[in-house]
């Protein structure tokens, strides 16, 4: 009975909990009917982001705890012993010992003797002390003259210079000595009998004196003094004093570089070629070049003006001359390619030692009066086609009024001279317009090996002269230096000379003189050379002149000495 009463309460109990349940569940739904109308399209406004880096509100983990920490050090006994450090060393090669003073002594054939010394001494800090000599001759033995081709030439110089500290200083004085014959003698003309009777040695002496100074930070930049004296042992005798100078002269915020020139120069001749009657010329000219310089970027361009006043003392006449002084470059790529030209202009003082080094067989008879370079303009491009190739290529056309032209004397029918033979040269003056063209390239293969090339085209237009006298259309060269090793090394150049006219005139007694126009070959020379330095301060070397054994006249009746061979050495020393 008891267990009846227990399961009628079980069942009675779980009833009672399935009816709460139910009820609970239909309070919380509601009964509404939704319609939809649309469905829901959210909008930005209704998006939220979460913060990347949540807010915490907690104490404990906010609060940094302060953390203490004891370390207990406990000796260790060491032997080692740390190695001190050393910073690694590079190979150099070893410095070359360079030397102040220089000696070179070679002999050749034709009974050459070929020598050079060169001083230089420092007396205490910024004052130094030097000299030059050189001496270059031959025995001469040029086969088929009939007449003596031996020549020298010596040229002396000693110098003085001090450095202050605003300011340095120089002067230095020298001499020449020079000895050529009129060996030309026309062949056709004349035989060993005329020639036996001559006497065509030609001597030469000169000296000059000159000072220089030169100033830092000061509108008066620089400025020289030089007087020079010429004569021969044929009564001919020249002097020139030159004084030049260089200021800065302040306009504004401007400065204008100025070059200011003075220019004496008076000489006589004891006679004319066909009179006995004396030849006298001077002259002073007075100049001033302004010039301004301005630089923008890539651009510098130089405007300026030369000014030139001319006093002829002997005829007493005085003339001004205005030229242009404007030059421009242009960095079109860097050092790659550069554009550069101007026109230019100037009066070119002519003198008989400038004539005698140009061309030593002149006749003490000369004409001298100055050029006229009315003006010259050049136009070019160089830079470099890479970093051991460069190149510079222009082309200059320019006018001389009175250009001075070499041109053979003529063969006098009284001749009472040495060197009215045929065989010697005057100087005559035209009118002559120019046109160069020219081209330039260098290469330096290597450290060791270096190769440079030029050549020149001209083209020339007279206005008197029938030609322009003994000036060549086109004249090249070509040089190269090798250094083989250590010890050796070499060396070569190459001159081309293109063709030039001269004319030759005979003048008799009972004709008239029938000029001759005559065209001189071209020619080129080859020379070489190879030294071998034996010590850094004794070398020996060896040079070949003339290689091809040309025959070739660099004047009219001047042939040259075939193939020369030289031997030497050179010595390198300190006081």
């Amino acid at each position: 009975m008891q267990n009846q009463i227990k399961y009628i309460l079980i069942i009675a109990f779980l009833s009672s909990i399935t009816g709460f349940a139910q009820e609970r569940t239909k309070d919380t739904l509601d009964p509404e009917v939704v319609n939809v109308v649309k469905p829901y399209t959210p909008t930005i406004s209704d998006a939220f982001k979460i913060k990347e880096t949540p807010t915490l509100d907690d104490a404990t983990t906010a609060t940094k705890k302060e953390i203490k920490y004891n370390i207990f050090s406990i000796p260790v006994a060491s032997t080692f012993t740390p190695a001190k450090g050393k910073a690694a060393t590079v190979n150099k090669a070893k410095q070359e010992k360079l030397y102040d003073n220089y000696a070179s002594l070679g002999v050749g054939n034709y009974t050459t003797i070929l020598g050079e010394v060169y001083l230089n001494h420092e007396l205490g800090r910024g004052e130094t002390v030097g000299g030059y000599l050189s001496h270059h001759s031959s025995g001469g033995g040029i086969d088929g003259l009939l007449l003596e081709d031996d020549f020298m030439d010596i040229n002396l110089n000693a110098n003085y210079t001090k450095k202050e500290r605003d300011y340095s200083w120089s002067i230095d004085g020298g001499g020449l000595f020079k000895n050529y014959n009129w060996y030309g003698l026309p062949k056709d003309y004349f035989d060993a009998t005329t020639a036996d009777t001559l006497d065509v040695g030609h001597n030469f002496i000169g000296a000059n004196l000159g000072g220089k100074i030169k100033f830092e930070d000061s509108y008066f930049k620089q400025a020289s003094v030089r007087f020079r004296h010429f004569e021969d042992n044929q009564g001919s005798g020249e002097n020139r004093f030159v004084v030049k100078g260089n200021v800065d002269v302040p306009v504004q915020d401007e400065i204008i570089s100025t070059r200011v020139t003075l220019d004496y120069l008076g000489g006589s001749f004891d006679r004319n070629y066909f009179t006995d009657e004396e030849l006298k010329y001077g002259n002073i000219n007075f100049g001033i070049a302004p010039q301004y310089q301005l630089t923008e970027d890539d651009l510098t361009l130089n405007l300026g003006v030369n000014l030139v006043y001319l006093n002829d003392t002997e005829a007493g006449k005085n003339k001004f001359y205005v030229y242009p002084n404007i030059t421009a470059s242009y960095r079109l790529v860097d050092e790659l390619l550069i554009a550069y030209g101007g026109v230019e202009g100037g009066l070119i003082q002519n003198s008989y030692e400038s004539f005698v080094q140009e061309n030593p067989f002149v006749s003490p008879t000369l004409f001298i009066t100055p050029t006229d370079q009315q003006y010259n303009v050049h136009a070019g491009i160089k830079g470099k086609l890479s970093n051991s190739m460069s190149y510079n290529v222009n082309a200059r056309y320019f006018a001389d009024r009175s250009k001075a032209l070499f041109k053979v004397n003529s063969v006098s029918g009284e001749a009472t001279e040495d060197y009215q033979m045929g065989n010697s040269y005057n100087v005559v003056y035209d009118d002559v317009n120019t046109f160069s063209f020219s081209g330039e390239l260098n290469v330096d293969v290597n450290r060791n090996f270096k190769l440079g090339a030029k050549a020149e085209f001209l083209s020339y237009n007279t206005t008197n002269e029938e030609e322009p006298w003994n000036l060549p259309d086109l004249k090249a060269s070509l040089f190269m230096d090798y250094q083989i090793d250590e010890n050796w090394f070499a060396g070569a150049n190459l001159f081309f000379v293109g063709e030039r006219k001269d004319q030759f005139t005979q003048v008799g007694t009972l004709t008239l003189p029938v000029p001759q126009t005559i065209t001189l070959d071209s020619y080129f020379d080859a020379n070489a050379h190879v030294g071998y330095r034996i010590t850094n301060q004794i070398s020996a070397f060896a040079k070949v002149n003339n290689i091809a054994n040309q025959d070739y006249q660099r004047w009219l009746n001047y042939p040259v000495q075939g193939i020369q061979f030289l031997v030497g050495a050179s010595y390198q020393f300190d006081f």
